[in-house]
């Protein structure tokens, strides 16, 4: 057996069992999405959407074995230009539902569930908000969320604002912007142990605590390692459309919604996630005190666990 290659096998990192199935769905018009599938194949649906950046294998290892114990049917899909997905740019945050739907037609599900972390949280409520697949979600539930920027559901600041400012900019750029984004991160892939590190130091306590946990790091660099495929464009397009009117309303998204988010969360303050909740009619805010953005991670269960109960 030759020397492991470190662009894929990061020097350090320990092995991390893969996913129950991985690889592409084909959607009408040619373009494919990656995707990763956990729990039991014969469970209903869940959608988990990753966060920015992220892909397939954004799923904890006790998640995984949560799935499997409450009989569910985890797929993660990439967002385009992550990982396997095909590159391609959407208009709004509501043209991923049209995507989804076609996804559940392709899974067989009738009803599912929908589960969005941070950057994915804008594209769990666009499924039961925009036309196309809302009469088949039974629940959506939303883990430190991205809240609107634009329009008359807008309540973000601070960093997810400064993406409606910078618009014009990473619409324009946005293929130049993700180049420069893969040529800065792709040379210390193999040192991610490394680099982990050093991002989690200077994270807020609570996120350290996360981080500090063996599986939660194999986790999280076996999945950016995937990610990298896609060069990063998925990420330029997040936080693009995040400064866009996300092409539907709050208001229409009217399952039961339940979002946790931290009340130390730097990136999207507990005021901008209680006034986009407040937007959403059948919505309750889980308050995690002294919990940062990523905390998400290390509840990931008591989240399918939720889910679960309307499935």
């Amino acid at each position: 057996m030759g020397p492991r290659n470190p662009w894929r096998h990061p020097f350090g990192v320990p092995h991390i069992e893969h996913p129950r199935a991985e690889g592409h769905l084909h959607l009408s018009g040619g373009r494919r999405l990656g995707y990763a599938e956990y729990g039991d194949p014969s469970g209903p649906v869940v959608l988990w959407f990753h966060g920015s950046p992220g892909g397939r294998r954004q799923f904890p290892l006790h998640a995984r074995r949560t799935a499997e114990d409450l009989g569910l049917r985890v797929v993660l899909v990439e967002r385009p230009g992550s990982g396997l997905s095909d590159p391609h740019a959407y208009d709004a945050v509501a043209d991923w539902a049209s995507d989804m739907a076609e996804v559940a037609d392709t899974l067989g599900a009738e009803q599912l569930g929908v589960i969005g972390l941070s950057g994915g949280g804008p594209y769990a409520l666009s499924c039961a908000g925009a036309p196309g697949l809302a009469e088949r979600v039974a629940v959506v539930a939303v883990l430190g969320g991205v809240t609107p920027s634009v329009g008359p559901d807008a309540t973000a600041t601070g960093a997810i604002d400064l993406a409606r400012r910078t618009g014009p900019l990473l619409s324009g750029l946005r293929r130049p912007l993700a180049g420069l984004l893969t040529a800065g991160l792709l040379p210390i892939l193999p040192l991610g142990r490394y680099a982990y590190s050093a991002f989690s130091g200077i994270m807020p306590e609570s996120d350290q605590q996360v981080f500090a946990d063996a599986d939660i790091q194999a986790m999280f660099i076996d999945d950016i390692v995937r990610t990298s495929r896609g060069r990063f464009q998925a990420f330029v397009d997040d936080v693009r459309l995040f400064g866009r009117d996300w092409g539907f309303r709050l208001a229409d998204a009217k399952v039961p919604v339940r979002w946790w988010h931290g009340d130390a969360d730097p990136i999207v303050s507990l005021e901008d996630a209680q006034a986009a909740v407040a937007h959403l009619p059948n919505a309750e805010l889980v308050l995690r005190p002294g919990e940062s953005h990523l905390g998400g991670f290390a509840i990931a269960d008591e989240i399918l666990d939720y889910v679960r109960s309307f499935l």
